[in-house]
């Protein structure tokens, strides 16, 4: 009686309904394939940059721009963690890693740091980020990747996009909190000696909420890191797969790790999804996976009959078929 009532006084939502048909309408009328591709190409030239010099002169490089900012203990360890990351192997991956945080730091700070004083200055304007402020900083990193996955696919546009959405909020707060907490009675002794309202944001206001900006900059900084990493761990950047890789899991075998690990790149992980060599980002490998998504199309590990549980030796074999691959 009570499952009947349910049914019939709770209407069903066709929430994934809705959600594919929005899929489908942002895919097939913004040209997101051109903008991940104009993203991944400066992403690309940044890296490019990096990866110039020698080894050894971006280490003395880093390492100079670490004392004068810091001293000598943060330039000694600058130069040994830069030369460990050489001994493993992973100076460019380390390098991509390096442009997208700097780059989506800068990106954050950029649109942060602006809307902050917006904010501070405007009370419609606060009362309308707050809330966004508020769930934005609430929400676990995979929610971000989840629907950039989906529109742009995996690679280092998503991971940078995501990266600016999850580090900007404590830019835009820090900033309008240090704005706020400026004593009225100085704005005002500004204002009294003749100076324009620019003339005292810039002059007064600014330099002295500058502390509290400076937080907002290295909370940013902190949280750009932290989400590259996450995209790492979940594919979306290409750079994350190779350092994962070297990690030695003693309870598995090579090949389920290298299959799990590589998933984001255009290697063995590729055969799971049999995505073809145009990528994930490719438009007709999004069709396939929306057609195989809806029962259209179907493949050994995507039947529409009765869930098959691999066995740990299928698993083996398959992941041992894709390596070879």
């Amino acid at each position: 009686m009570l499952a009947f009532l349910q049914a019939e006084l709770i209407p069903e939502i066709p929430l994934s309904d809705w959600a594919n048909s929005a899929e489908e309408y942002v895919t097939d009328r913004l040209d997101l394939d051109s903008t991940a591709d104009a993203l991944d190409a400066f992403v690309d030239l940044l890296a490019s940059a990096l990866l110039a010099p020698p080894e050894l002169l971006m280490v003395a490089i880093l390492a100079a721009i670490a004392f004068f900012l810091s001293g000598w203990r943060v330039a000694l360890l600058t130069v040994l963690g830069l030369l460990f990351i050489i001994s493993l192997g992973l100076w460019e991956a380390s390098m991509e890693t390096l442009t997208l945080v700097v780059v989506a730091a800068l990106v954050s700070l950029a649109i942060g740091i602006p809307l902050g004083i917006i904010a501070a200055k405007s009370g419609r304007v606060e009362t309308a980020v707050r809330p966004i402020l508020d769930v934005a900083q609430t929400m676990p990193a995979f929610v971000y990747l989840v629907p950039l996955v989906v529109l742009l696919s995996i690679g280092n546009p998503t991971a940078l996009i995501a990266t600016v959405v999850f580090a900007m909020p404590p830019a835009v707060r820090l900033t309008m909190l240090g704005i706020q907490q400026v004593p009225r009675d100085t704005v005002e002794a500004a204002y009294a000696f003749g100076a324009t309202p620019w003339q005292a944001l810039f002059k007064v206001e600014l330099p002295l909420s500058l502390r509290s900006i400076m937080a907002g900059v290295n909370q940013v900084i902190m949280l750009s890191l932290s989400m590259v990493v996450v995209a790492a761990l979940a594919g979306a950047l290409q750079g994350g797969a190779p350092a994962l890789a070297q990690v030695d899991h003693g309870g598995g075998k090579p090949g389920n790790h290298a299959l799990a690990l590589d998933g984001g790149r255009g290697g063995p992980g590729r055969c799971r999804g049999a995505r073809g060599a145009g990528g994930l980002r490719a438009q007709p490998a999004r069709r396939r996976d929306r057609l195989r998504r809806r029962g259209g199309h179907s493949d050994h590990r995507h039947h529409t009959g009765p869930r098959h549980a691999w066995s740990r030796e299928e698993e083996d074999d398959h992941g041992q078929e894709c390596r070879l691959r």
